[in-house]
């Protein structure tokens, strides 16, 4: 079975940590554990996730820091916090720092799974592997775009915009939604730095003539795939 999601779980506690990492890939959902909040800050650079699972009380660094990177390079992707620290001001500064839930451990393994899918799905978080744009194959997990053999290893500025242009192929992308999104503001510096990464994604897509990103006036963007 193909695991479409892809988990951060954060937990520096060995055994707990393996077990749940486990019990998630049983579930299929594709999991990365890291330990540390080094290890953790690396890992919310490098890739994208659906999910993120992240303990309070780490090595390095703690998991309020974390929650401030996580909404910095992960978009709208949700995120939890799994913790022991059940203290009515941890979980207030908890919600502060923008988290979706916030679980107290012990946990009932069901219930957490099932919290985790309906999470996903409330959050619109795309659960694809995979788009076909013409002759290319973009997977926004690993921000790859394929065509006949050749990588073009993205951004991941580069990788949600084009991921919200797939979710809408042929359709109209407000301009304004790309900006409150990924930018968080619409002023100018902004909307030309996004023009700038709409320019780098078509020449991505050059070598398919059926594939244009037109530009809107006065609306935004739409990624038009010819039918062959």
């Amino acid at each position: 079975m193909t695991r479409n999601n892809r988990l951060l779980l954060v937990e520096d506690d060995e055994s707990f940590g393996y077990i749940l990492s486990k019990y998630l890939e049983m579930n299929d959902f594709n999991a990365r554990w890291v330990k540390t909040g080094m290890e953790a800050s690396k890992a919310i650079t490098e890739e994208q996730y659906d999910l993120g699972i992240l303990d309070i009380m780490l090595p390095e660094k703690d998991g309020f820091t974390l929650a401030d990177e996580w909404t910095s390079q992960q978009g709208n992707a949700p995120f939890i916090f799994l913790t022991a620290k059940s203290l009515k001001v941890d979980k207030l500064q908890g919600y502060k720092t923008g988290c979706i839930d916030f679980i107290v451990k012990p946990i009932d393994e069901e219930v957490f799974i099932a919290k985790i899918n309906a999470l996903i799905n409330k959050s619109g978080t795309p659960n694809r592997a995979s788009y076909a744009i013409g002759e290319y194959e973009f997977q926004p997990v690993n921000q790859m775009l394929k065509k006949e053999g050749k990588i073009t290893t993205l951004t991941q500025r580069e990788s949600q915009i084009l991921l919200m242009l797939c979710d809408a192929m042929n359709q109209v992308v407000d301009r304004q939604k790309v900006l409150k999104e990924l930018w968080g503001k619409n002023d100018y510096f902004n909307r030309k730095s996004m023009d700038v990464f709409i320019f780098k994604l078509r020449k991505y897509l050059a070598d398919d003539p059926s594939i244009r990103i037109t530009n809107i006036h006065g609306k935004g963007f739409m990624l038009e795939v010819k039918k062959t």
